[in-house]
């Protein structure tokens, strides 16, 4: 979403990056093209103005005009704005350690992602060690119980509706007496939206907050909305005081300025983000790993956080192993599979320093069906192939690519795949024997692996 921002950060530090000093002036005309990429990004001129002007006075100290490093602690100066723009620290849940059941109550309008949303709080909240409860009191939209309903049985969580009523405050308080009989300590509440703020949806927001006084109450947005998104936010914060943010679609195609402003405005802090449509796409959001993202500093902490969720104890043991003794084609599949538990290669690319620019190159596409392939060619050898691919001769690669649908050509790439991901685990294993590495070594590593990516970003 935010990759033209980035773009444009991103030249704006290469041009102060190329100057051994900076005077006022190359400050003063970096705040400028700061400016006007926020701007066109969608980001309200309230913000754009209040933002590049606490920039630009840390910025003019002699600390930084006099520095060694100074387009270096411009771009700190730049990040630590934008972190506190975006929040500081995450904001987590607020849940009542005495109530039974804890009540969360969604608004927003009409097509901000509300339903599914509520949906994928239910996962969260139950990977949390929850039993949630969804309560559909959206009486209006054609189909909004049905959608409820089909998500809910996906993820086996219940669903409270009742057809014969109309009257949404009686429903959500029938789904909390329903929760507090089936022992669930949760209810969300999928209110109705509409395509515009207007009176009656206030008011009845209002009376569903009155009557169920929820613990949390969360406004969904779409972050694809823009400029807008500043008045709809506005309008909800005034009439129900919500609690937080849920930013849903944070994967689109839009500028993103809408996000960027949200927390300014309304002081509200953004507490989830989703990012795509699987039930597991909602995450906390953290202000200080987005602000590095929107600047190309990638998101490390969030690779590793997806992959200790993704890894379990036995998965840990065959890491050891692997690299102690190098990685079999069965290895290959389990790194595939865990692989798809974070969400897949666009994701983790995603977070990866550079990785957002890297995909852009790529036409913001990544061939996830390669994984595919992969996995038809592995599933065509036999256990002896799997264990020590050395073995595969060309008789053997020939019935490979029959048995798989692919080519010799391609089951020649993927043992010289993993011919090279074998060499790599020798490098790493010898720099751990030897106790480490230098900062020259690490960083000539890191540029082979990221050449190496960019080179297999369009591969079929």
């Amino acid at each position: 979403m935010f990759n033209t921002l980035q773009d444009r950060l991103a030249n704006v530090f290469s041009g102060l990056s190329s100057k051994g000093r900076l005077t006022e002036e190359d400050i003063t005309r970096a705040m400028r093209e700061i400016r006007l990429a926020l701007l066109e990004a969608d980001v309200n001129f309230k913000v754009v103005k209040r933002f590049v002007a606490e920039c630009k006075e840390r910025c003019m100290t002699a600390e930084v005009l006099n520095s060694l490093t100074p387009s270096q602690n411009v771009v700190k100066i730049v990040l630590d704005e934008m972190t506190e723009l975006l929040g500081e620290s995450a904001s987590k849940l607020t849940m009542a350690q005495n109530r039974m059941p804890n009540v969360i109550m969604l608004v927003g309008l009409q097509g901000s992602g509300k339903t599914t949303a509520a949906v994928k709080l239910a996962y969260y909240l139950r990977k949390q060690g929850r039993e949630p409860l969804l309560a559909a009191c959206d009486v209006y939209r054609p189909a909004a119980i049905d959608q409820l309903e089909a998500l809910g049985r996906e993820i086996d969580i219940p669903v409270y509706s009742n057809r014969a009523s109309e009257k949404p405050v009686e429903i959500a308080q029938e789904a909390i007496r329903a929760a507090v009989d089936s022992m669930r300590d949760v209810v969300i509440i999928d209110t109705a939206g509409r395509l515009q703020i207007d009176e009656a949806m206030m008011e009845e927001a209002v009376a569903i907050k009155a009557a169920t006084k929820p613990d949390q109450v969360l406004m969904v947005v779409d972050a694809m909305t823009g400029q807008d998104l500043v008045n709809v936010v506005s309008e909800f914060s005034e009439r129900t005081d919500f609690d937080g943010v849920i930013m849903s679609k944070l994967d689109g195609d839009a500028r993103g300025g809408g996000a960027l402003s949200v927390r300014e405005v309304t002081g509200k802090p953004i507490k989830f983000v989703s990012e795509g449509e699987k039930p597991s796409s909602l995450e906390l959001f953290y202000p200080d790993r987005m602000a590095k993202r929107i600047l190309g500093m990638g998101d490390m902490y969030g690779i590793i956080d997806a992959a200790q969720e993704a890894y379990d104890e036995e998965q840990l043991q065959d890491a050891e192993r692997m690299m102690q003794k190098g990685l079999t084609m069965d290895d290959m599949l389990k790194q595939m599979k865990t692989i798809r538990k974070m969400g897949g290669l666009k994701k983790i690319m995603q977070m990866m320093p550079g990785g957002d620019k890297m995909l852009g190159q790529a036409g913001g596409q990544l061939d996830e069906s390669a994984l595919t392939r992969i996995e038809a060619m592995i599933f065509s050898m036999t256990s002896e192939e799997r264990k020590d691919p050395k073995i595969i001769n060309g008789m053997r690669r020939a019935r490979i690519a029959n048995g798989s649908g692919r080519t010799v050509q391609e089951v020649n790439a993927l043992l010289k795949q993993w011919g090279e991901m074998n060499k790599m685990m020798g490098k790493l294993r010898s720099l751990q024997n030897s106790g480490g590495m230098s900062p020259r070594k690490m960083k000539q590593m890191m540029n082979q692996l990221q050449e190496d990516m960019k080179g297999k970003l369009g591969g079929k």
